[in-house]
């Protein structure tokens, strides 16, 4: 009788399965920005103050911090499938619970569905490591690159579509067809992912403390962790002022103007699948070291476009392509230090990332609330020099590895 030499091979995600995540990816992390063109409706059918309203944009950053730091780790002990399912599930529910908020005329219904979707959406942050483990050998960077063109498209576009949907259906619509389309997508992805249990259970109070160990152990998990945070920082200076420029005496745009305009910045994202194969061929240094400077060479058009608004939309497109570059670069790093923590990565990577954007929104407020275009430009510019520093440094760091490598 011969031996059975057959071997299970493993498994490789299809570009489907792929696109789906990349969907899901970009319903979770947008569900976090549907608020934001909405204020003056929620001000308006709710009866609640401007505060109140805009209070729903922290909740949502906060409830998205939180869940980055206590469940995405939770990818290294639970079964990442049905992990997924469960998070998207309840992001969906908390989408629910907000779009019954506009027929309840109720603000403590709001605040609890915001909550509880920005806690729950980062399903997401788990979905992305997934990408990675069952990528192709030497297609990992492309992979993720696939998987967070969605996750960014869908930040870009949530604000556009928020606004299409509210002024065809009342601005609680925007929160039925994301329920809908979250739990949806949930029951696809289900079908079509594949079990990931961990290779070593481990109980939840050893991984909440290794993410500590894992910053100590890996001197590039803290670089690269603060290239992209320095970087999301840089970007969060536009985004949290670019409104305020298009909407006033100099160009004087609708909302849904600055919405289309806005959707320019999805071309920068598709930079995403680029970085991805540059990071695949072991080009992840010069593809680092080329979104950092364009990143400054970004703002210079952006500063240019504070009297045009073709200067303007080439620098949405050069800084957002740019830090799509820093993110897939840093994120093909980091998973590689540990790849049996990369949950655990993530989330560290992730929470940094965050962090630098609410950083570099306050700081962006500021400069244009005190010194105009004029100093939100060099606001940016300062804050990506930062970034270049930070790029320089990992350099640095891995050039002190491969020398006691070697």
């Amino acid at each position: 009788m011969k031996p059975n030499n057959t071997t299970t091979a493993p498994t490789v995600l299809s570009k489907t399965t792929l696109l789906l995540m990349a969907t899901a990816c970009g319903l979770c992390a947008g569900a976090n920005y549907f608020n934001q063109p909405l204020l003056n409706s929620m001000v308006q059918h709710l009866h609640i103050s401007d505060a109140q309203a805009s209070s729903t944009v922290t909740m949502a950053q906060v409830s998205y911090g939180l869940g980055l730091l206590f469940l995405v780790p939770l990818g290294d002990m639970l079964e990442r499938r049905r992990l997924v399912l469960v998070l998207m599930l309840l992001a969906a529910c908390g989408m629910l619970l907000s779009g019954i908020s506009g027929l309840a005329g109720s603000f403590a219904l709001l605040a609890a569905g915001t909550l509880m979707a920005g806690v729950f959406s980062v399903a997401a942050q788990v979905l992305v490591p997934m990408a990675a483990t069952f990528a192709a050998p030497g297609t990992s960077g492309r992979a993720v690159g696939l998987v967070m063109s969605g996750l960014l498209i869908g930040i870009l576009a949530s604000r556009s579509v928020a606004g299409i949907l509210s002024d065809l259906g009342g601005w609680s619509t925007v929160y039925w067809v994301g329920a809908v389309s979250t739990a949806l997508m949930a029951v696809l992805l289900a079908r079509a992912l594949p079990s990931a249990a961990p290779a070593t259970p481990v109980s939840y109070g050893a991984v909440m403390k290794s993410l500590g160990e894992l910053l100590r152990q890996h001197p590039r998990l803290r670089s690269r962790a603060l290239i992209g945070g320095t970087g999301f920082a840089t970007v969060s200076v536009l985004f949290s002022t670019m409104a305020l420029l298009l909407a006033g005496p100099g160009f004087q745009l609708s909302d849904l103007m600055i919405g289309l305009i806005g959707i320019v910045g999805i071309a920068g994202a598709l930079m995403a699948n680029v970085a991805g194969r540059l990071a695949d061929k072991g080009l992840e240094q010069p593809t680092t070291m080329a979104g950092a400077l364009l990143m400054l060479l970004g703002w210079l058009c952006l500063w240019l476009g504070g009297t045009s608004i073709w200067w303007f939309m080439l620098g949405l497109l050069v800084v957002d392509g740019a830090l799509q570059a820093l993110h897939i670069s840093n994120q093909n790093v980091v998973y590689a230090l540990a790849p049996e923590a990369r949950s655990r990565i993530n989330a560290v990577y992730m929470t940094t990332y965050f962090l630098g954007a609410s950083i570099g929104s306050a700081l962006g407020s500021w400069a244009w609330l005190n010194h105009g275009w004029n100093g939100t430009s060099l606001m940016g510019g300062l804050l990506g020099l930062i970034s270049l520093s930070m790029v320089l440094w990992d350099r640095r760091l891995l050039a002190q590895q491969t020398q006691q490598n070697s």
